[in-house]
């Protein structure tokens, strides 16, 4: 179907007013899931990030990379271990993770944004000491006793200090910082933090206007299965606690929570396989998923 001139610049005259709220304000976007794993998604999300920055708003991406290195892992003969879910990342891991994250993947979303006419930087939590992370620890119930016990995850870590210095040289200044969420620990070591909570820290010390996590899913859903359009932070707790948000949207919402407590005006979780989901969400009423806010 083809679109007129008029029908394109009535648009562009109705998206207007969302771009001057969001004028140099930094956004900040976490991209994952399988809409990484589709290069026909990531070519255009690269070119709506493009668009961002072409219209005066700071855009910052951070992305994630499971099923990547998950491939990479079985390539190399390195078998997955987890503990009560979760994976375990010993040196070998490690390796292959840095290597997959701020190797590979981050170069070619720097590839596809800079084809598509921006100039991003590829960068990871340590350059120039950006993220600082400690080991993060993990209790879980086990299942047959019933007792309550620690797992070692091994090099998983959790942001402990932020050093935004690195980011604020390069905002304003046409370019695009794309993160991958490999981080230093405060011994010199390294660490892979998760990249919904990297993201949730970056855009905290930034004191972002809005944080956005890509995922799979639409967005919180009640228990109709019906989405979620905004919640504030109470209301989202509430639906933790009565069960509504289950599973790992748990991690999800409370990295949202988090957010917000870091100083982030307002967090949105959408869905990251629709095209354009970016542009949805800032410059439509509509919006393209669920908002979180204080």
């Amino acid at each position: 179907m083809s679109i007129s001139a008029h029908e394109i610049a009535r648009v562009l005259s109705e998206a207007l007013p969302y771009m001057q709220r969001y004028d140099e304000e930094t956004i900040v976007i976490k991209y994952g899931g399988h809409a990484m794993g589709d290069e026909h998604l990531a070519r255009e999300f690269a070119r709506d990030v493009v668009l961002l920055e072409q219209t005066a708003i700071n855009p910052i991406v951070v992305h994630g990379g499971g099923p990547q290195i998950e491939a990479m892992l079985k390539k190399v003969g390195v078998r997955s271990q987890y503990a009560a879910g979760l994976r375990v990342t010993d040196e070998r891991t490690l390796e292959i993770v840095e290597m997959v994250l701020a190797g590979s993947i981050n170069k070619q979303m720097v590839g596809y944004i800079n084809e598509a006419g921006g100039k991003a930087v590829g960068l990871c939590g340590k350059d120039g000491n950006m993220v600082i992370a400690r080991k993060l620890t993990r209790a879980v119930v086990d299942p047959g006793s019933n007792i309550e016990k620690v797992v070692d995850l091994g090099y998983v870590g959790e942001p402990d200090k932020v050093d935004a210095t690195v980011l604020t040289q390069i905002l304003g200044r046409e370019l695009i910082p794309v993160l991958a969420p490999v981080c230093a620990a405060a011994n010199g070591g390294t660490y892979n933090v998760n990249a919904d909570t990297f993201a949730g820290a970056i855009a905290g010390a930034l004191k972002a206007k809005r944080l956005l996590l890509l995922t799979d899913v639409p967005g919180v859903l009640d228990k109709s299965k019906n989405l979620i359009k905004q919640l504030s932070a109470d209301e989202a707790r509430g639906l933790i606690a009565d069960g509504t948000i289950s599973g790992g949207m748990i991690p999800k919402v409370e990295t949202c929570i988090d957010a917000l407590e870091r100083g982030v005006e307002g967090v949105v979780i959408l869905d990251g396989k629709v095209p354009h989901a970016v542009l949805l969400e800032l410059f439509t009423d509509l919006g393209a998923g669920t908002l979180i806010h204080n």
